[in-house]
């Protein structure tokens, strides 16, 4: 005979199942496996919803106090001849977070930047800086980001009166950087800067001269530093999984559209491919070496009568020459089909990466011989949410005070030798380099945590 159970008498079963054991997981399963063999079949499944609501209305009083780290683990689901699932995000509570100022609310910042916040551990949004008060109104609104934290450029030095922005990320055109780096640091806040630094190596050293001053950490924003796929190339040439590397190729072009957009003037990108597309392909081998060039040779052209390239080079081709005798071939444009890939060939393999640096989608491939007969491994992509590393990184670092991995030296060197491509390309003839040669990773900080990379 089936006996009726009251919505009290339910509560109270409920809740001798699921705190008997302060695992939770066991004591979902052991509720699963009661109601599986119908011992609560009809009637209690009819209260759960009403209990669920009862409980949510205890407030906080009715959850345990958590005292030691938030992350959490559940059984696998997953066969041990399976692929296993990642382990969860397990974020910081929000008032853990290190609260950034996005300083620019270009595509960028809207398609990539802020919803990376939502993948972050570490870093939440907490203030806006525009040019453009209804624009950035939308966007507080949609980023649950208060009136009272949104600045316009003329008043982003009230920021240092802000307690609750710690970071402040610099997304604006390139010519804008060191201005805004400066104002930044005197305001006290630690600064997250988009690549290339700035448009001078005189502009680079004063970023870094204003932030140490200040006693504030500059990140430069080199993702591919930070992703998965493009580490796990670095650390097979640094191992020399196949032997010593001897030659790098290296592309990375785009059509741009026919606009009259900053990146076309001088005067605001400080330069066209080069320090736009063309730095990717500068700094991932230096990156994936870890060495610093001690010569290059540059080449550029722009087609005539095309109107985007009256300002700037559409195209550069650039070949850097390293101590262990390794040779970077590089190509940079701004009017062709788009394709940023590498390849990496070595004694005894060769690593391929294409795509090698868009925002998602990346693949490798490892070609190599075994045993003499070649082989293809394509490893999988963890297609981790690229600015959600960088952003979580300098959050740690801001937190644990270490020099972040991609500091401001990092951005001068890179400036220092973008400046010799154009000094050869216009002397046409190959520039000595001497900084930071016979260095491994003579510019780069403390490496990101494992659960980053």
């Amino acid at each position: 005979m089936f006996h009726e159970i009251s919505t009290a008498d339910s509560l109270d079963r409920v809740a001798v199942e699921t705190t008997a054991d302060t695992a939770c997981d066991a004591s979902r399963r052991q509720f699963i496996n009661h109601a599986g063999r119908g011992l609560l079949a009809a009637g209690l499944a009819s209260t759960l919803p009403l209990a669920a609501a009862e409980a949510a209305s205890l407030g906080d009083a009715a959850l345990p106090p958590v005292t030691g780290p938030l992350d959490i683990t559940l059984p696998s689901l997953e066969a041990p001849t399976d692929p296993k699932a990642g382990p969860f995000l397990n974020p910081d509570a929000p008032d853990q977070r290190v609260g950034y100022a996005l300083v620019g609310l270009g595509h960028l910042t809207l398609a990539e930047i802020l919803p990376a916040f939502g993948q972050c551990k570490h870093a939440k949004p907490v203030a806006l800086v525009s040019g453009d008060a209804d624009k950035m109104a939308k966007v507080a609104k949609q980023y649950g980001i208060k009136p009272s934290s949104c600045y316009s450029y003329q008043t982003y030095d009230k920021l240092k009166d802000n307690p609750e922005v710690q970071v402040i990320y610099i997304v604006l055109p390139n010519a804008m950087h060191h201005e805004f780096t400066l104002r930044g640091a005197k305001a006290g806040k630690h600064i997250l800067c988009e690549k290339p630094m700035a448009t001078s190596v005189k502009e680079c050293e004063e970023m870094i001269e204003a932030c140490n001053k200040a006693g504030k950490k500059l990140m430069i924003a080199y993702r591919i530093q930070y992703e998965p796929l493009n580490r796990a190339a670095m650390k097979l040439v640094r191992a020399k999984t196949y032997g010593q590397t001897k030659l790098i190729q290296m592309m990375d072009c785009q059509n741009q559209a026919h606009d009259q957009q900053w990146r076309h003037k001088k005067a605001l990108a400080g330069g066209g491919s080069l320090p736009d597309v063309g730095l990717y392909c500068l700094n991932t081998t230096r990156f994936l070496l870890g060495e610093e060039p001690t010569e290059v040779s540059a080449y550029t052209y722009s087609t005539p009568g095309d109107d985007r390239f009256k300002d700037i080079e559409e195209n550069v081709a650039f070949t850097l020459r390293f101590p262990s005798g390794a040779i970077s071939q590089c190509m940079s444009g701004y009017g062709s089909f788009d394709s940023k890939n590498y390849m990496v060939h070595a004694e005894a393999g060769t690593i391929k990466m294409d795509p090698a640096f868009p925002y998602k989608g990346l693949k490798q491939e490892l070609v190599h011989a075994p045993g003499g007969k070649q082989v293809t491994e394509q490893p999988s992509n963890p297609d981790k949410q690229q600015f959600a590393l960088e952003l979580d990184h300098m959050a740690e670092c801001v937190r644990d005070n270490k020099t972040p991995y991609t500091p401001g030296e990092e951005g001068l060197q890179d400036q220092r030798i973008m400046e010799a491509i154009y000094q050869s390309a216009k002397e046409n003839r190959p520039v000595k380099l001497t900084v930071g040669v016979g260095k491994t990773d003579a510019f780069r900080g403390t490496p990101p945590t494992e659960e980053q990379a």
